[in-house]
């Protein structure tokens, strides 16, 4: 079946997605009418709860079609980054659907648990909620596999949706059983609990799907892939101020800058950079910027200092490295000037780390004159 889906689409992100998502909304449709005629026979708000969750499903499945038909607009003037961010949106309004069908769920199950009205319980009951729980586990195993193959959060979300929908939909089987086994009318909190957990489910789609538009910190397998890709090309000393921006699936762009020794040909150095650019774009279809830093490597009092300075750093965090190292001696002084890449979660601010840094400078060498910016880390997150 995802092979059928995939050769359908020929390849085609959009289309892959589009066709997920029509399959997906015709077996909800289906499963609504099913369990909504079951639970308005045999009076049981849970399984109406569970039919309008599934009719959420198909709503939702809508919005992401949609979603991915307007991410896939070319960049114009006015999006020359194009238009990939429509997907998240697609999946934040997806997310505030749920949220609003729980909240009404939730009310519609006290007033069952106020005034409990009896259930009427069959086998078609528990045939029709088993298919679904195993409907549902067929499609989360069905976008989990195409989310992987196209690398798309919303497929992904959407698998862990429909796993959460047959875990829900088996307590809804568990309660009325246990409902007809002993007499006891648990149908109200059992839709309460159903209710509970799409605002639950609605609230945690609702972070996913804003983290990315407020510019969340980037995988950091992604970002070691870079740095190592970087890092594997001939002359290259070092790279920091890695920067990662995310406008949509597929439309990644990233910029950094690459250490290479001073003393070689400009032109040689500025050759590698240009390789290491196209690499990443012809293989990742990333567009990374790279920008060169000289490095001095043949005095050895600079690159005593450089090491001395860094090791002081490491003293204070261990993660602390610092980059862009030169002097500007004088007859009275030495300005020493230098970047510090700053942890997010470092326990010292800008300004501590700052005062630190000067002291230990001054500390090993007393005529300086310390000169030091801080860069902020932004492709960290705290663990």
């Amino acid at each position: 079946m995802l092979e059928w889906v995939y050769l359908r689409a020929e390849g085609d992100r959009t289309k892959v997605g589009s066709l997920a998502g029509v399959m997906c909304i015709a077996v909800n449709i289906v499963l609504c009418l099913a369990k909504g005629a079951i639970g308005l026979l045999s009076n049981s708000v849970s399984i109406v709860a569970d039919a309008l969750n599934n009719l959420t499903d198909a709503s939702s499945n809508i919005v992401s079609i949609l979603g991915f038909k307007l991410a896939s607009k070319p960049a114009d003037p006015e999006h020359p980054y194009g238009h990939g961010r429509y997907e998240y949106l697609s999946g934040l309004t997806v997310a505030v659907m749920v949220l609003l069908i729980g909240v009404e769920l939730f009310k519609t199950s006290v007033e069952k648990i106020i005034a409990p009205e009896p259930v009427e319980f069959s086998i078609a009951l528990v045939i029709v909620l088993l298919l679904s729980v195993l409907a549902k586990l067929w499609m989360a195993w069905f976008n989990k596999g195409l989310g992987a193959r196209i690398d798309s959060d919303t497929l992904r979300a959407t698998a862990q949706d429909s796993k959460n929908d047959a875990i829900a939909t088996f307590a809804v089987l568990v309660a009325s059983v246990f409902g007809y086994l002993t007499g006891v009318n648990v149908d109200g909190w059992a839709g309460l609990a159903v209710g509970a957990y799409i605002i639950y489910s609605g609230v945690e789609l609702v972070k996913d799907t804003v983290d990315p538009l407020l510019g969340n910190a980037p995988d950091p397998k992604f970002v070691q892939h870079i740095r190592l890709k970087i890092m594997s090309y001939p002359g290259v000393l070092g790279t920091h101020d890695l920067m990662v921006h995310d406008y949509g699936p597929g439309r990644q762009f990233a910029s950094a800058h690459v250490e290479m020794a001073a003393e070689t040909d400009p032109m040689e150095s500025h050759d590698t950079l240009d390789n290491i650019e196209q690499a990443f774009k012809d293989e990742e279809g990333l567009i990374v910027t790279l920008h060169y830093d000289p490095i001095v490597t043949h005095d050895p009092l600079l690159v005593d200092m450089r090491n001395r300075i860094d090791s002081a750093a490491k003293q204070l965090d261990e993660r602390l490295s610092i980059h862009d190292l030169r002097t500007v001696p004088g007859p009275t002084h030495t300005n020493v000037i230098f970047d510090c890449l700053r942890p997010e979660d470092c326990s010292l601010s800008a300004s501590e780390l700052k005062a630190e840094l000067s002291r230990l400078v001054v500390e090993a060498y007393p005529d300086a004159v310390p000169k030091i910016t801080i860069d902020e880390d932004y492709v960290s997150a705290v663990q």
